[in-house]
């Protein structure tokens, strides 16, 4: 049941800002060898200052501290408020979908390690297996208390989102002997498969290719590399499952007009 109450709404925006700002540590942290997204506390990355607890306010820091270090005046990046921005709307759209529940609460999770998967991606072009393998077993796990997902679904989302991705790196493999996706992409879908189940893969498989193929033209002609011309696939396959997460029943409705010859 969708929740309207503008207070709750609030209360989530923080909540998912304040995730947001953590979530900025583990994307820097992370795929640092035994670095830890505890210790040392928050610091400038440029001058490594320990920062105050109100220059490490979400958004509103940045903004007062027009987007520099109060110690070096170092330029902060822009992506600090940008992912403590997205999160607190995958916050309050994850309660505007689910409401107070548990499918909420793990959906909020599922909403946070896409957010890390998509920027270490991008930045890195790696699907760091710390969070897509127990996301694997965590994906299972929630479906047993989550209402929109079946243990069934959820076990045949994870075979068959593995085995979907893998069988095409294969083939690509043998055809063009090089590697044309990363283990990465494999173990990330069938997380997503985990939590959503399989009948989201169709979807995801098809908006993510669809997608990724569009930017992967434009890069290839910006690039001027032509076929070695790379691009992480990771994101695009978290953002259709965000997609997917938040629209499923009116995709599933065009999807049954489609198969009944009846699309408007």
């Amino acid at each position: 049941m969708a929740v309207t109450e503008p207070i709750l709404l609030v209360f989530s925006a923080l909540l998912g800002a304040i995730v947001g700002s953590f979530l900025n540590v583990v994307i820097l942290r992370l795929p640092e060898e035994d670095a830890s997204i505890v210790f040392p506390a928050s610091h400038c990355p440029a001058c490594k200052h320990p920062l105050a607890w109100f220059e490490n306010i979400p958004v509103l820091s940045y903004i007062v501290q027009l987007g520099k270090c109060r110690h070096c005046a170092a330029r902060i990046s822009l992506q600090y408020p940008v992912v403590e921005i997205l999160m607190a709307v995958l916050s309050m759209a994850v309660l505007s979908r689910f409401g107070l529940s548990v499918a909420a609460a793990g959906y909020f999770l599922f909403c946070a390690a896409l957010l890390v998967i998509i920027y270490i991606d991008i930045h890195l072009q790696i699907i760091p297996d710390v969070i897509s393998l127990p996301g694997i077993v965590l994906g299972f796990l929630f479906s047993l208390v989550n209402p929109y997902v079946s243990w069934t679904d959820s076990l045949i989302g994870i075979i068959a989102g593995g085995g979907v991705l893998y069988a095409i790196a294969l083939l690509y493999f043998l055809w063009r002997k090089q590697d044309g996706m990363g283990g990465g992409d494999i173990k990330l879908l069938a997380m997503l498969g985990a939590f959503l189940g399989w009948q989201s893969l169709p979807f995801i498989f098809f908006a993510s290719s669809l997608s990724g193929s569009v930017v992967g033209i434009i890069a290839m002609l910006v690039q001027r590399k032509g076929g070695k011309t790379r691009i992480p696939f990771g994101p695009f396959l978290s953002l259709a499952a965000l997609a997917y997460l938040f629209f499923a029943p009116t995709i599933h409705y065009y999807f049954e007009l489609y198969l009944r010859g009846e699309w408007p």
